[in-house]
């Protein structure tokens, strides 16, 4: 734009936090580097990680093999492309990095505070720079899994007809939060967690810069327990800046310890909490499971939720080798119901050792999965005359089972030939039940 100031409304949005953004583009020109130690440190009311955010791709840790594979990022030519990576992997770090090395207009937006209408205005002057002046623009949406799938429509005509980049930013797997037809129009980046070695890197830098003087032995526990997010990480730094001077190292592990564990009710740390939960009963593993109980807890998943998960698990996993295991996880269920936390941490836990130590069978699961796939791909099964309500005239009569010796008598129960969808394992109780049916069913 010859005047070099963006449109009025932009500013309007998104105010003070538009003008900041704004001067960390202008400052991350292609060629630039660090700074050295500014002469002022951050002051107490500026967010460290706004503070230290790299100016430059040489400062941008933790992603070199990013950069192996994408020779592209470093270039000045990208593609609409989504950045998907769990919190503080530097997400939006690496859109305002590509824009100023791009040379690009880059306007960004938040799916969090604005909708379409806001966004249609950014595309409108996007279009209008281009139209008047040929300058590129790039759309930066954050958290761009929070539009559904109208939203994300909305901006497939201009991603194909390559009217503007396109960079969207999300903490959920795209191939789930971001609508096919788009998706398929984008490059997907992928940011792992930060590495501890990147972490104290980060650490380091920032505590050098914002002069918190913190040691190196603070400085690598926070590393190690910040999870791979340099913000929680920069965060309890910052935290540990405010507090009153003359901290115990003890003292400090123990308010970082209470910053630094991680559970997302609705995001994919919750699947896949969930996921090692029900694997680890599986696999009979109680300390395991019992881990991933505690995680759950403690991040405030629903305990009815849980017990709900351990009635399903008794049925598919444990099945007929022990009965008993349904009757603990909907005890479970109930308990949790009428009593409530903490105190159902303790019904939970009795439930979770059952299923996880007892022993397994998934003979009754696989045998419903089989008959449903039968009749879904099978003429609508015929009722034999002598098992209908009413038979007709002339029909075979009935057996009633338990007017002959050991209450069983052999008669046809369908019509046809059907698979044997139940198959009996030689594990637990089920082994007494297969012993039967082949007792009773043998043919003579």
């Amino acid at each position: 734009m010859t005047n070099g100031k963006r449109p009025m409304f932009q500013g309007e949005l998104f105010g003070q936090v538009t003008s900041e953004i704004e001067n960390e583009e202008n400052s991350a020109e292609p060629n630039s580097h660090s700074q050295a130690t500014p002469a002022t440190p951050a002051t107490t009311d500026t967010p460290l990680a706004h503070y230290v955010r790299p100016k430059s791709f040489d400062d941008f840790k933790g992603h070199e093999e990013v950069f192996r594979r994408y020779k592209f990022l470093k270039g000045g030519k990208i593609p609409s492309l989504i950045i998907w990576g769990p919190p503080g992997t530097g997400k939006t770090t690496l859109a305002h990095l590509l824009a100023g090395r791009s040379g690009k207009e880059l306007y960004p937006f938040s799916a969090v505070l604005a909708g379409i209408p806001e966004l249609k205005k950014i595309i409108a002057n996007a279009l209008e720079m281009k139209k008047l002046f040929g300058k590129e623009s790039i759309i930066f949406i954050d958290e761009i899994h929070r539009f559904n799938k109208a939203q994300q429509d909305a901006l497939l005509p201009y991603v194909e007809a390559g009217d503007f980049v396109l960079i969207g930013a999300t903490t959920e797997n795209p191939r789930s939060s971001v609508n096919r037809a788009l998706l398929s129009r984008l490059q997907t980046i992928e940011l792992k967690r930060l590495k501890d070695e990147d972490l104290k890197l980060i650490l380091q830098t920032a505590n050098e810069r914002s002069g918190i003087k913190a040691s190196e032995e603070v400085i690598n526990f926070i590393a190690t327990y910040s999870g791979g997010d340099a913000r929680r990480g920069l965060n309890i730094l910052s935290f540990l800046r405010d507090q009153e001077a003359g901290l115990s190292f003890e003292d400090t592990k123990k308010l970082i310890l209470e910053n630094a564990r991680d559970y997302d009710k609705g995001g994919d740390r919750h699947y896949d909490v969930i996921s090692a939960f029900i694997k680890s009963l599986r696999g009979s593993d109680p300390d395991s499971a019992l881990l991933w109980l505690a995680t759950m807890l403690d991040g405030g998943e629903d305990p009815v939720f849980i017990a709900r998960r351990l009635i399903i698990f008794s049925s598919e996993d444990i099945g007929n080798a022990d009965p008993m295991a349904l009757l603990i996880a909907t005890a479970a269920l109930q308990a949790v119901q009428n009593i409530g936390m903490p105190e159902a941490r303790i019904n939970l836990a009795q439930a979770v050792t059952y299923l996880a130590s007892t022993v397994k069978s998934n003979a009754a699961y696989m045998a419903m999965n089989e008959a449903l796939e039968f009749v879904q791909n099978s003429g609508t099964p015929l009722v034999p005359d002598h098992l209908k309500n009413y038979p007709p005239p002339g029909a075979a009569p009935y057996q009633y089972p338990h007017s002959f010796p050991h209450h069983f008598v052999r008669q046809r129960y369908h019509e046809g030939t059907i698979p044997n969808f139940y198959r009996p394992t030689e594990i637990g109780r089920e082994k007494n039940i297969k012993e039967r049916l082949e007792e009773l069913w043998r043919k003579k």
